[in-house]
């Protein structure tokens, strides 16, 4: 360890880890290179309904982050640096004046399909694909943008600031894009890693509204004086960018040995793929639905979004359950082998409501009786999750020619280890499950490195994670199965 000159080693690093369904602010501590974390404060992230449609409690979830701090300085340590991390895409417009002209829509609502016409009517989906790699959602930000051109004070926007830039804009007054969550947007060259001023011409975009692109481990700057004051931290306390999408912040962290980086994060999103060095921008690839998210130290994020554990937890919601999911996953595991599965991608389960009537309804469309018990449709949720995570990375081994040993299965769903097992069955390879609080490690090991505790690039820090945390690792059962390249080992 190697602190920076005229800084004392001890002291704590902040994460702000806020995601789609709840926020933690959370303490770390570098102790001869044991990470140690201490969760400070947690509160959930709900969506609201306004007259409109579905928006963000931007304002409610900047409460919760000056609560956090506030807690964090009741610790009476010293603060050596803070970062955010939130989920991708959306964004919050501010006017002249700086403030928030309204809350930001959620990347749930359907108005972005309407948007998603007009941009393809303006340029095709194939050249969209070519110049931004992003796999198509109809939430990607560059819909988003074009939706908000109905809103009424559309005519107002001066400036957009995706979630982590808002938040870290409210800590600091600084408005910057940070690039691996600019990825996301489908607005961002993914060869210069600038905004793609081209693309804008085309779609009348203003320029103007994005702000300027800075890298993980950047200053971003120190805390206003009112929120020193509100917090009761020092304003010379630094607010440094890590790598803000949150899947990011979690790929840094996946403890990888070798360069062949295969990777789930499994939260309320699946993001199933490979770190790359590089993009890939072919037709194939498009076809895939694969998308080229920026890393950490400018490494590609190639993968595919799958609908995640937001399935089950709305299955939870619609019964009530959720306080007896481990007695449901006790009964799923029980369930035999072979039952049925259902299309995880399908648009179908974008949207809240009744999720386990619709996954009952696409199994019976196939052909597959469902029962409406819990533990069925449980089993079935997860049978189907890690089927897509095989069916991804097979893919993406197909499409770049890497052929890692091991894939590192990282977030919430590591602690879920039906999830797991299914899993390492399905992807054919070993899955090494860990850590829980990936996004949030990898979040404080960049700012670590930003200030000078530590050295070394991902390996190191990816090092530091395998050296720490506790890992579980799963064996595929054994198979031989005609379409897969080798026989599993037991």
């Amino acid at each position: 360890m190697r602190p920076p000159s005229g800084r004392r080693p001890d002291g704590i690093i902040v994460a702000v880890d806020i995601g789609a369904s709840s926020g933690r602010v959370i303490a770390g501590r570098l102790v001869d290179r044991r990470l140690e974390l201490e969760e400070i404060h947690r509160f959930p992230n709900d969506p609201v309904i306004h007259a409109d449609g579905l928006h963000w409690d931007a304002h409610g979830l900047f409460d919760n982050v000056v609560d956090g701090l506030r807690r964090v300085a009741h610790l009476g340590e010293s603060v050596l640096s803070i970062g955010i991390d939130t989920w991708g895409c959306d964004v919050g417009w501010l006017g002249a004046d700086g403030a928030l002209l309204a809350q930001p829509f959620h990347h749930r609502d359907v108005r972005n399909e309407a948007a998603a016409r007009l941009v393809h009517e303006a340029i095709s989906p194939a050249d969209l694909y070519a110049r931004t790699g992003l796999q198509y959602l109809p939430f990607n930000t560059i819909y988003q943008v074009v939706a908000a051109r109905q809103d009424p004070w559309a005519a107002e926007a001066r400036t957009m600031l995706l979630m982590p830039d808002l938040i870290g804009y409210w800590l600091t007054g600084q408005a910057v894009a940070e690039r691996t969550n600019a990825s996301t947007t489908a607005l961002l060259d993914p060869r210069t890693r600038d905004w793609d001023h081209g693309l804008l011409l085309v779609l009348g975009i203003e320029q103007r509204l994005l702000p300027p692109l800075r890298d993980p481990g950047t200053l971003l700057g120190s805390l206003k004086p009112s929120i020193a004051s509100a917090t009761g931290l020092d304003a010379s306390t630094p607010v440094t960018l890590v790598g803000s999408h949150d899947t990011a912040s979690a790929v840094a962290a996946v403890p990888a040995d070798s360069d062949d980086v295969a990777f789930v994060s499994c939260g309320t999103w699946s993001l199933v793929g490979l770190e790359l060095t590089t993009p890939i921008l072919t037709e194939p690839s498009r076809r895939g639905s694969f998308t080229n998210e920026g890393g950490v130290d400018g490494t590609t994020r190639y993968l595919h979004n799958v609908m995640g554990l937001w399935l089950l937890a709305e299955s939870l919601r619609a019964w009530g359950a959720k306080s007896g999911l481990a007695g449901l996953l006790a009964a799923a595991s029980a369930l035999p082998d072979g039952g049925p599965t259902f299309d995880a991608d399908d648009s179908r389960f974008l949207a809240p409501g009744d999720m386990p009537a619709r996954i009952i309804d696409a199994c019976a469309a196939t052909g597959q009786p469902l029962s409406a018990d819990q533990p069925s449709v449980v089993r079935a949720i997860l049978d189907s999750l890690a089927e897509s995570y095989g069916r991804t990375l097979r893919a993406a081994q197909d499409l770049t020619g890497q052929q890692p040993a091991v894939v590192n299965l990282v977030g919430g769903g590591s602690r879920n280890e039906l999830l797991c097992r299914l899993a390492a069955d399905a992807i054919r390879r070993p899955v090494v499950a860990g850590p829980v609080e990936a996004t949030a490690i990898g979040n404080l090991l960049v700012q670590a490195r930003s200030i000078g505790l530590i050295d070394g690039g991902l390996t190191a820090l990816r090092r530091i994670v395998r050296e720490n945390q506790p890992l579980k690792r799963y064996e595929p059962r054994a198979r031989v199965d005609a379409s897969a390249d080798f026989v599993s080992p037991g």
